[in-house]
């Protein structure tokens, strides 16, 4: 049995697709969204809208954009020789909060994945390499997630670029900052040990 009027179970069925929105949230949202002033509501759902019909890939790295090629791959200042491999555009906008890298990025949008059918064709890869035949490209950091997934995708694509020479480094996982070793697992202990450096 349906409690609500259609229009709200509609509204509450359209925020429950949301990632990590489930049906209490999604009904909270909904109900939130009633009670906005007409012209917020306008404004969310054109922002939406702009959001979705404004905004396109990077022709050069396929990173989220507004503008191609994106701010980051335009900018002079930025060492293109360098190339951090991300998984998502999310991970840019995270290596970017560090203030630390200063080459350029490349999004693969996913990991190979054989459980969930996404192999390598299915993501980025083509594109990276035929952007380090045409660059010239000194080194490529693999930043892919610390997951099976992540790391299968970064021996592959590893083992396909290893032979032209480019220096190939993957980011060191490990024990986060404020992190206590008794809580860690093993896995992450072992990448904290392999990735330990000289002080």
């Amino acid at each position: 049995m349906n409690y609500y009027a259609a229009p709200i179970a509609r509204l509450i069925e359209e925020f429950s697709k949301l990632p990590g929105i489930g049906r209490k949230t999604a009904q909270r949202l909904a109900f939130h969204v009633l009670n906005m002033k007409e012209n917020d509501v306008v404004n969310l759902s054109e922002a939406i809208i702009y959001a979705k019909k404004s905004t396109k890939y990077c022709s050069e790295c396929a990173n989220i954009t507004d503008i191609d090629p994106c701010s980051i791959c335009r900018n002079e200042n930025r060492d293109k020789s360098i190339i951090c491999v991300v998984e998502d555009p999310k991970d840019v906008i995270a290596m970017e909060k560090t203030k630390e890298f200063k080459g350029v990025y490349h999004v693969l949008h996913g990991a190979i994945s054989p459980m969930e059918g996404i192999g390598p064709g299915d993501i980025r890869i083509k594109e990276l390499l035929l952007r380090l035949q045409k660059n010239e490209v000194t080194e490529v950091i693999l930043a892919t997630n610390p997951t099976i997934e992540g790391e299968a995708t970064s021996m592959y694509i590893s083992k396909l670029i290893k032979p032209s020479g480019i220096k190939v480094t993957r980011i060191a996982h490990g024990i986060p900052v404020g992190g206590d070793l008794e809580y860690a697992d093993e896995v992450t202990l072992s990448k904290a040990l392999e990735g330990r450096r000289e002080l």
